[in-house]
């Protein structure tokens, strides 16, 4: 009777194998919004796939996800490739997703649009950081495939408009799973080890795909701690990718980033042309306005006749000269004047006589201070003399020398009531140079009301 039953154990066990073995759910493709989701701590994703009707609990492992273009979120639309199978300790039936992607939006672009929202709130797009272009760079590093039409756009146009600065090309690979981590390291290496004062990251136009390279997150860490200022040219005019924003300076094309980064040697010949001319002309000027004022000092009274002019400005010395002179005496005599005014009043003040007065007065308060000083140090003995003798008189050790004792029971307590011992009790007498022990030989107690 008790062989019918079965275990839960061994009941989940039979489902799942009936539904392991079903070809059917072994690869299912599954459109539905995800809710519930879950993004633990060691890298699995849980969530529930719904639609109308029903919903399904579904996992998709970390080996999986690691994958993903895109960050799933609750309310978003998927399509998802995975298995179904029972997941025995709960006796459930689950999707195990193998592969997702949104539904009605390509995976590149919400990677793209994810990472921008991301790397634009941590202030990696913010104006406060772009590095300045120098307008007269000493060299230039060019970062791109060294076969592609870019590099040759690039070296032909800065060539072309300033053949003096040196271009290091770094080649690097554009497209494929490496371009990341190819573009980032040739970054890194150009701070650490070359002289460049800017640096052109690009390539050529292509699909998102072929452009995705540049929109990874370690392309965009890599341009940001850059300490060379940046020039990104990726794609076409048309083409925008997260290396753009977080560059010191966006670029249309390759072409366009090698006019950016050097100045034109011909309009750099046509400003030294003109700031010739206008040097020449603020020459010429000044020359004239010069030449005007040498004829002006030539027809002047001074240069005419200076002998004249001489006798006058020595006239002129003479008359300060006395003036200067009547000033320091009148200043003198002034100064004279105080001195023995002061030395007036310093006679009838006569200091020494108010030092001699004060010092009376010192001497009278001292004697003064020092009587009420041995006043109150005399009061102070005699009450504490005072207080030594009631001490004295309180003192049970003064009163045992007019030939008291103090007794004490065996325990120490001091007997004072005949009640308080026995006849045989041992006792000890208590003196003023020693003490005796004694037995109680007999009591007798006494009424002294």
């Amino acid at each position: 009777m008790n062989d019918q039953y079965l275990t839960v154990t061994a009941l989940t066990k039979y489902i799942k194998r009936k539904l392991s073995g079903d070809p059917h759910l072994k690869t299912v493709w599954l459109r539905g919004e995800i809710s519930n989701f879950k993004h633990h701590s060691r890298g699995h994703m849980y969530l529930s796939l719904k639609d109308e009707k029903a919903r399904i609990q579904a996992v998709m492992f970390a080996g999986q996800n690691r994958s993903l273009k895109f960050n799933p979120e609750n309310g978003m639309n998927v399509l998802i490739k995975g298995e179904i199978n029972v997941y025995e300790p709960m006796g459930q039936y689950q999707l195990y997703i193998k592969e997702m992607q949104p539904d009605g939006i390509g995976a590149l672009y919400m990677a793209f649009e994810q990472l921008k929202e991301k790397l634009e709130k941590e202030g990696l797009f913010s104006v406060d950081r772009k590095k300045p272009i120098p307008t007269y760079p000493k060299h230039i590093g060019v970062i791109t495939s060294p076969t592609g039409a870019a590099v040759r756009d690039i070296m032909t146009t800065i060539h072309r408009r300033y053949p003096i600065v040196p271009v290091t090309v770094l080649p690097v690979m554009v497209q494929g799973e490496r371009t990341a981590k190819s573009v980032s390291n040739a970054i890194k290496y150009a701070n650490e080890h070359m002289d460049c004062d800017v640096l052109i990251v690009g390539r050529g136009g292509g699909s998102i795909e072929d452009l995705w390279g540049f929109n990874e997150e370690l392309v965009a860490r890599a341009i940001s701690e850059s300490n060379i200022p940046i020039i990104s040219a990726v794609g076409h005019e048309t083409d925008t990718t997260i290396s753009d924003f977080v560059a010191d300076v966006r670029a249309a094309t390759p072409t366009g980033a090698a006019e950016l980064a050097v100045p034109s040697i011909l309009e750099l010949r046509e400003q030294a042309k003109s700031l010739r001319q206008r040097l020449n002309r603020a020459m010429e000027v000044s020359q004239k306005e010069r030449k005007q004022q040498l004829q002006r000092i030539q027809k002047s009274y001074a240069f005419k006749y200076p002998e004249q002019l001489m006798r006058q400005k020595e006239q002129d010395l003479d008359r300060t000269l006395e003036q200067l002179t009547r000033k320091m005496r009148d200043r003198l005599q002034q100064t004279s004047d105080r001195w023995t005014y002061l030395e007036k009043r310093l006679t009838q003040q006569r200091p020494d006589t108010k030092v001699q007065e004060n010092r009376e007065k010192l001497n009278q308060r001292t004697k003064q201070i020092t009587g009420n000083f041995q006043q109150i140090v005399d009061r102070k003995k005699d009450r504490f003399r005072n207080n030594i003798e009631k001490l004295s008189l309180l003192n049970p050790l003064e009163i045992m020398k007019r030939g008291y004792a103090i007794p004490f029971t065996d325990h120490g307590e001091v007997v004072k009531s005949v009640s308080q011992v026995k006849k045989g009790q041992q006792l000890e007498v208590k003196l003023t140079d020693g003490h005796l022990n004694v037995e109680v030989l007999d009591k007798k107690e006494e009424d002294h009301g």
